[in-house]
């Protein structure tokens, strides 16, 4: 029901890679560029910048990605809702959450889904990553939500929505005289960490490895067992801490936390739906949905 070139450029101008976008959308390269030239010419204006291997969005590029955005929330939800025009839910969905996804993303979802399907009922129970895995092994839980970078063999990975960890500290700290520290600034810098088996410590240290630290090498003030408790201590410490930006909105607008650049370091993340192989999965598949076409504001 929609023109598959604006699909074409949405995908690239998200990716701002014409192999990745190629392989996602199951076309050859060749056609992603025969119908980002094909958008060019109906519009009369570049769209990218092309400079040897690597892309940018042009301020035409940047317009019609908003409206694309926008598009393809509208068709989404479009297709959602004549879909439910013809179906009843009811039941219980056992949902499993990582502390950062359940505190910070999933309560404005659930409230809708709630107003949406009042005759289904969830039961959310929260942990780190790790013991999330192990409910969903254990069958005690429908439906994972995880943060985190290695990914098991025994279950189906699907993309919720997309994060980033970054360096904060208190605005009033005289370490947030500096935006941006380098990897040895680093290396002395008081940190306060997660407890072994949270998925944002996995990310963490994945993070760190191309500029060579390990999380044994970082000076660790303490370990602290959820975001909450960090952001607390932070603001009455001189120390730092990586944090989701979906966690820290309301300090960064009320000026209580500042974010620190790392020089060499970007921590970009998903966090995924995770279920067991070949599970009968209707009522976890209706709540990614809604979920995945909900409409979030950073």
């Amino acid at each position: 029901m929609f023109d598959f070139r604006l699909l074409v450029f949405n995908t690239v101008a998200n990716r701002l890679n014409f192999t990745k976008a190629a392989e996602e959308l199951h076309i050859t390269q060749p056609a992603v560029t025969k119908h980002i030239h094909e958008i060019e010419h109906h519009f009369k204006i570049k769209l990218f910048e092309r400079k040897g291997t690597k892309i940018k969005l042009t301020p035409a590029g940047t317009t019609l990605l908003q409206y694309t955005n926008q598009l393809f929330a509208i068709y989404r939800n479009l297709e959602f809702e004549m879909n439910e025009l013809i179906q009843h839910h009811s039941g219980i969905l056992r949902i499993g959450s990582s502390t950062t996804v359940a505190q910070y993303v999933l309560p404005p979802v659930l409230a809708a889904f709630h107003q949406k399907f009042k005759d289904l009922k969830i039961k959310l129970t929260i942990n780190n990553t790790e013991l999330i895995e192990q409910a969903l092994n254990a069958k005690q839980i429908d439906l994972g939500i995880i943060e985190g970078q290695s990914k098991n063999s025994q279950f189906k990975y699907t993309e919720f929505i997309k994060d980033e960890l970054v360096m904060v500290a208190n605005t009033k700290s005289k370490l947030a005289k500096k935006q941006v520290i380098t990897a040895d600034e680093l290396l002395k810098t008081p940190l306060l960490l997660r407890e072994p088996g949270s998925g944002t410590l996995e990310v963490i240290s994945h993070a760190l490895k191309p500029i060579g630290i390990r999380l044994e090498d970082l000076k660790i003030e303490m370990e602290l067992g959820s975001t909450e408790s960090i952001k607390r201590y932070l603001l009455n410490a001189d120390c730092m801490a990586f944090l989701s930006i979906h966690s820290i909105l309301k300090e960064l607008e009320r000026k209580e936390l500042t974010i620190i650049d790392i020089k060499g370091v970007s921590i970009e993340r998903n966090f995924y739906f995770i279920q067991e192989h070949g599970q009968a999965a209707a009522l976890p598949d209706l709540f990614m949905k809604y979920a995945r076409q909900y409409n979030f504001r950073l």
